[in-house]
């Protein structure tokens, strides 16, 4: 494969679409995935629209214009081998496509929707198989007009000399109908007689088969007004069934959400708790008290003696560092000290003095200085007798602070044992606490009374959750069961008013009573056009035998006859000019045919026999031109006897043998299955995914589908496909 692929397909407006960009698409083989709804078969639809243009609303064909606004889009074309992109627009088609309009030159809008355009339904529409050929095979012929298309335009022109309509001038058929009605009047100015003799029987049993007419028509009337009562009340009756079906959902996911709601507000620990009865979460709220209470007597005595013995270490720490005391103790210690120096130094220099002064006395038998030496000495001796007894007198202050500083350090190291003495305790309360919490079924709370408080508000709020939403739920049940039950007595009412119609209930729908009631109109109008008709005769009839026919003149309508015949001579010359071209054409077409149609049923035998497991082995074209296949046993058949996946898949096998033949016809073009395999089986399947796969080497595939299945298939036949996902 060479030259240009579709890339992306960019949707301004079409459909259900908006601003859309579907791609990237790769040169050979392409899935599109996507569910029901997605969008496949509008980007189907999208592609072919803006190569070849919008359909135009007729009938009930859906056109994908959206209202009030105009289809347009662009798709995006690459060159696989430079890479280099080229736009194709197409908004209105008055305005034609715009762009690189070459991608699509070598194709028209018949060929494209013939074999570029597939789908389940297009694969049984392969009427005139050598028509198609010779457009792919004549398209590439080298030619500047395809040799098809000058056949196509030659068809038209002749067509225009059979044709009945009006505007055709040229016609064969409308000459020759002027030249019968100019005949007519002729014969009935010499026939005029019998004429007014048949006329007159006419319309002697125009009168009764009017009667008949109009009775027919009051019953299809009555009918059709109890046809038409009763589509009204179905009507009804389905929107409320569909009405009771969504509100009977709704409950039904209102129960499931209530159910997941409450199951998600569950705690375990609530739910193992929200069994108990009243009675004993009032008991174990009692406990709780009771614990609470002596906790709290715990606590005051441990807060008391902590309070005392800070108290006391802070009267200790206080007289420690108390500075008056420690004033007066080293005040008294300084004169202490003073009075010992005093009473030491004085006998000291007294004794000094006295004996020297005492020997001296002696010695010269001085009787005052031996007295006054003696005195001397007494002193010292009275000094030092002085000195030692103030040496050994107690300090009476200094011994009044050793003593508080004592009784408060006793006192503090009482109120510490007390502390150390209500905190042991304190911690024997809290196992003891947090055991009979555990024993009580509240151990995730430990030894936190506050928070088994918490627990047991859960569980009380679980139990009223709980009782609530059995209340919600019952609530809920009793309004579903109410619909239901509504529901079914719809549902009766609808089935018996479809057997009144004569439907069966199971198979009864709007549709089919529409059906029936376009069937009863149709009659209706068949036979009020009759009744017209006849009345309308009726009257000519009347005036015709009343009145008669006038005379006209003879010559007038003879000139009218030669005038006629003239154009006929004129207008049979051109068609048999036109019919010696197309012959020379179709036999220009069978010449380049006859080179290419061997190897194309070659190619479509052997794709059949590999999609087919060898079931059927050939595919031919009859002396008759019709297309047969043949299988191994030489049996022969026509399409039409095949079984519907048969028949798809030999024209599926003929397309892609066109295709692969014909390589340059639609270059560009990529080739769009639309859920080609849903009648293929497994197996069937594997082998067409396959001879897509081949026909993925020679063009660009896009295969669209909402079977992940499929998906998987077509990755099996070529693992390097593009999937791109709707």
């Amino acid at each position: 494969m060479s030259g240009k692929y579709l890339k992306h397909a960019k949707i301004d407006v079409f459909g259900a679409f908006s601003n859309r960009v579907v791609g990237p698409f790769g040169p050979h083989l392409n899935v599109v995935f996507g569910q029901n709804e997605a969008g496949k078969t509008t980007l189907s639809q999208f592609v072919g629209g803006v190569l070849f243009g919008w359909e135009e609303a007729r009938g009930l064909r859906n056109t994908y214009k959206p209202a009030n606004a105009e289809r347009s889009g662009t798709l995006v074309f690459a060159d696989e081998q430079t890479g280099e992109t080229a736009q194709v627009t197409r908004v209105r088609n008055a305005d034609g496509l715009q762009g690189d309009v070459s991608v699509a030159a070598d194709i028209d809008r018949e060929t494209y929707r013939t074999m570029f355009s597939l789908s389940s339904d297009e694969l049984r529409r392969l009427k005139n198989t050598s028509d198609v050929a010779a457009k792919l095979l004549t398209a590439g012929s080298g030619t500047g007009a395809s040799p098809a298309h000058a056949l196509a335009e030659l068809q038209q022109r002749l067509a225009s000399f059979t044709s009945r309509a009006q505007a055709a001038e040229n016609s064969l058929v409308n000459i020759e109908r002027e030249q019968n009605a100019v005949r007519e009047q002729i014969a009935q100015e010499t026939e005029r007689v019998e004429k007014l003799k048949r006329e007159s029987e006419e319309f002697a049993e125009l009168a009764p088969q009017r009667e008949d007419l109009l009775t027919k028509i009051s019953e299809l009337n009555a009918s059709i007004e109890m046809l038409t009562a009763n589509r009204k009340t179905l009507e009804k009756l389905e929107a409320e069934t569909g009405d009771l079906q969504a509100k009977i959902a709704d409950l039904r996911e209102q129960e499931d959400d209530l159910r997941r709601e409450h199951r998600s507000a569950q705690k375990e620990h609530a739910v193992q708790l929200a069994g108990i009865t009243a009675t004993e979460e009032r008991h174990l709220r009692d406990r709780i008290e009771v614990l609470a209470a002596e906790n709290a007597k715990f606590e005051h005595a441990v807060d008391l003696a902590r309070d005392n013995f800070a108290t006391s270490k802070a009267s200790y720490e206080a007289l420690l560092e108390a500075d008056d005391e420690q004033a007066i103790a080293q005040a008294a210690r300084r004169q202490q000290y003073v009075q010992v120096a005093l009473s030491i130094a004085l006998p000291v220099a007294f004794m000094s003095a006295g004996i020297p002064l005492f020997m001296h006395g002696r010695e010269i038998t001085s009787l005052s200085f031996t007295a006054l030496g003696f005195c001397l000495v007494l002193v010292a001796v009275i000094l030092a007798a002085a000195s030692l007894a103030l040496l050994f007198k107690p300090n009476k202050k200094a011994e009044a602070a050793d003593a508080r500083v004592q009784d408060a350090r006793w006192v503090m190291l009482q109120d510490k044992k007390k502390l150390e003495t209500c905190c042991a305790e304190q911690e024997q309360h809290r196992v003891r606490v947090e055991n009979e919490l555990a024993e009580m079924g509240l151990s995730e709370a430990k030894d936190s009374l506050r928070h088994a408080r918490t627990l047991l508000d859960e569980a009380h709020d679980m139990r009223a959750n709980n009782a609530l939403y059995l209340q919600r739920r019952q609530a809920l049940v009793s309004r579903r069961t109410a619909l239901e039950e509504t529901l079914d007595a719809s549902t009766n009412t609808r089935n018996a008013l479809y057997g009144d119609m004569g439907f069966r209930p199971e198979r009864g729908t709007i549709e089919a009573v529409d059906a029936f009631v376009a069937r009863k109109t149709r009659q209706r109008e068949g036979l009020m056009e009759n009744s017209e008709h006849l009345n309308r005769r009726y009257g000519e009839l009347s005036q015709i035998l009343a009145y008669g026919r006038s005379e006209r003149a003879f010559d007038e309508l003879k000139l009218r006859y030669q005038e006629l015949q003239t154009r006929r001579d004129r207008s049979a010359m051109e068609f048999a000019k036109l019919l010696l071209a197309r012959r020379m054409l179709e036999t220009a077409i069978a010449a380049w045919e006859s080179k290419s149609q061997p190897e194309v049923y070659a190619r479509a035998s052997k794709l059949l026999a590999d999609m087919t497991d060898g079931k059927w082995t050939s595919v031919s074209m009859s002396r008759e031109g019709r297309l047969q296949v043949s299988n191994d046993m030489l049996t022969t058949r026509e399409p039409v006897h095949l079984s519907l996946g048969t028949c798809q898949q030999l024209y599926l096998a003929l397309r892609i043998a066109l295709l692969i033949t014909a390589d340059n016809v639609g270059r560009n073009i990529p080739i769009i299955a639309d859920d080609i395999l849903v009648n293929f089986d497994s197996k069937r399947r594997v082998a067409a995914a396959r001879a897509l796969a081949e026909l993925a080497c020679h063009r660009q595939v896009i295969m669209l589908t909402c079977h992940e299945e499929i998906v998987d298939t077509m990755r099996l036949a070529d693992s390097s496909l593009n999937e791109v996902v709707l």
